[in-house]
């Protein structure tokens, strides 16, 4: 539940970040960072757990550190591409995501799968492989939010943090090089924060809650069911941002990029059928060892 909750609210993220159109990617991606922080602490400060962060092990300020930079690149390559009318490359990025996932669980964490897992991972990678070719030129916003998040995905699962800890954490490292950008865009005249209405300033604070929520959840299921799995579940959130792109953007959707979803589907279909039937026979679908190898 946590892992569709996760997905499912980032899946709507074109309907936000297109309501942002005043400030250029990196200035939204500051204010993401900063009002994030800033709900984390308040979160940890009524929890009680605020003394958390002061007692991080160097080797955890490092895990945490990477996966700061990780989703720092991962937020800032989906901002860029919304904002600037790409929302379909940014969901094949989340179509390649799940198969990156995968490859990383099966290489870190020793996580097998079932053969149906297996003919489902078949056919999302020749549903990948006809959306991309019909793109027609690299990807680079797609396998750049691939690769990010995936390797995000790896760090929450070995760093030892609740998720709100973490999440914190991240936001500490990455806080002083947002904080400095706004400064300097305030001392240039050119931040939006203030400039552009009450309704402009109010849609950047809520930035916090906006990514803290779906990133609390992802960081429970990271560590508590495999990365295949996650890996699956990814897919609600391309065909979310599809259906907006498309249908509410007007981006081009040609009959072979409808094939690519077709088999995509197909894929969700045969997996979630072969957990089912794993879990009424009172089997884990897919262990993993959490420990990184």
């Amino acid at each position: 539940m946590c892992g569709l909750g996760a997905y499912g609210l980032w899946g709507l993220f074109p309907a936000y970040f297109g309501l942002l159109d005043p400030s250029g990617s990196v200035e939204i991606l500051a204010h993401r960072v900063l009002w994030t922080l800033v709900l984390m602490v308040v979160l940890l400060g009524v929890t009680g757990r605020l003394d958390s962060l002061r007692t991080l092990s160097a080797r955890t300020w490092g895990l945490v550190a990477a996966a700061s930079a990780a989703i720092a690149v991962n937020w800032g390559t989906y901002i860029f591409g919304v904002v600037s009318g790409r929302v379909v490359e940014t969901a094949l990025g989340y179509f390649v995501n799940p198969l990156v996932s995968v490859v990383f669980g099966v290489l870190f964490f020793r996580e097998r799968l079932s053969r149906a897992q297996i003919l489902a991972l078949t056919l999302a990678v020749c549903a990948v492989v006809v959306i991309t070719v019909d793109y027609g030129r690299p990807p680079f916003i797609a396998l750049t939010l691939a690769l990010s998040f995936a390797s995000y995905g790896v760090l929450k699962k070995i760093v030892p943090l609740d998720p709100r800890t973490s999440l914190a954490g991240e936001g500490v490292v990455a806080a002083p090089f947002a904080l400095a950008y706004v400064i300097f865009l305030a001392a240039t005249g050119t931040g939006t924060f203030l400039g552009h209405g009450t309704n402009h300033t109010l849609l950047l604070v809520a930035a916090g809650a906006v990514t803290a929520v779906p990133l609390l959840l992802f960081g429970a299921a990271a560590q508590r069911v495999p990365l295949a799995t996650l890996g699956m579940l990814q897919y609600l959130t391309p065909s979310l941002q599809m259906v907006w792109g498309v249908w509410v953007l007007g981006e081009d959707m040609p009959a072979s990029r409808w094939i690519g979803f077709v088999l995509i589907w197909i894929a969700l279909a045969v997996y979630s059928t072969d957990v089912l039937l794993r879990s009424r026979r009172g089997r884990a679908p897919v262990t993993s060892d959490t420990g990184a190898a």
